[in-house]
């Protein structure tokens, strides 16, 4: 019968402390939890220009794996288009060619794409540096086990919430 006593008696002493700390900083409790809008905490957001103002015709970043073949290598190209987040991605793949597109997540400074090497072999990670320089992927672009094509698959959706809090889906 005692124990059931124990935890709403702690809740109310808790309760009324809060209650106590808040009046006695001239607040009511109910405005205890409340941010004030005259001093935010938070900055408030910044965004990028939607198109750029000149796109380098050159390729950005570019990833290259030798084949073993003489028909070529395994070669993943980055350029900028006329938007600032959406990148072309090239891939030429022993002379088979392909190209796809990535979007990448307005993060309020100017967007770094980054190509890595994926986990097995003839694969690339396309994904960019975040504010805090951590790699974050967005798609794979891999050779099939027999060899025969390619292929560009989505890893991650990223969005940015409010303040620049990044998420993935």
């Amino acid at each position: 019968m005692k124990a059931p006593l124990i935890p709403f008696i702690l809740s109310s002493v808790l309760l009324i402390f809060i209650g106590r700390n808040a009046t006695a900083q001239g607040r009511s409790p109910k405005d205890t939890f409340r941010l004030d809008p005259s001093n935010p905490v938070l900055p408030s957001p910044r965004q990028n220009a939607e198109n750029r103002p000149k796109n380098k015709k050159e390729a950005i970043a570019e990833y290259r794996e030798p084949t073993g073949h003489a028909h070529g290598n395994f070669v993943v190209k980055l350029y900028e288009t006329s938007k600032t987040m959406s990148y072309r991605i090239d891939v030429d793949y022993e002379g088979l060619p392909g190209d796809d597109t990535v979007r990448l997540p307005d993060l309020g400074t100017m967007p770094r794409p980054s190509l890595r090497k994926g986990s097995t072999p003839l694969s690339c990670i396309i994904g960019f540096l975040d504010n805090d320089n951590l790699f974050r992927e967005v798609k794979l672009v891999y050779v099939t086990p027999k060899g025969d094509q390619f292929k560009i698959t989505t890893l991650r959706h990223w969005h940015v919430s409010t303040h620049y809090r990044l998420v993935s889906n």
